[in-house]
């Protein structure tokens, strides 16, 4: 019976996020478990178009974007001391987890 857990990694901050797969693995490489990754997903940008004045200027408008950054994290063959060290791990403000089994 293989079992799996997927740690899906979300944020805005590229070097928070880089910091926190890091951390991750480290721990996880302290166990007897099979680390893949982290692999990286596509990017995604949100843009948001403004107004700058509120009545005449209809044609000047301000371009926004932020920017969501997104890695992947598959564990294999997790013993209890494995999700007991994930479970303990400090991870930065900022940084979205999603963690399946």
């Amino acid at each position: 019976m293989n079992k799996k857990v997927r740690i899906k990694l979300k944020t805005y901050n590229i070097s928070l996020l880089n910091l926190s797969c890091t951390s991750i693995i480290e721990s996880i490489n302290r166990t007897d478990a099979i680390v893949v990754g982290p692999v990286s997903l596509p990017t995604k940008r949100r843009i948001y178009c403004l107004l700058r004045s509120p009545h005449v200027d209809k044609d000047s408008r301000e371009h926004f974007e932020i920017r969501i950054h997104t890695k992947l994290i598959d564990v294999y063959q997790p013993s209890t001391q494995t999700i007991d060290a994930l479970m303990k791990l400090n991870i930065p403000a900022g940084v979205d987890v999603e963690v399946k089994i």
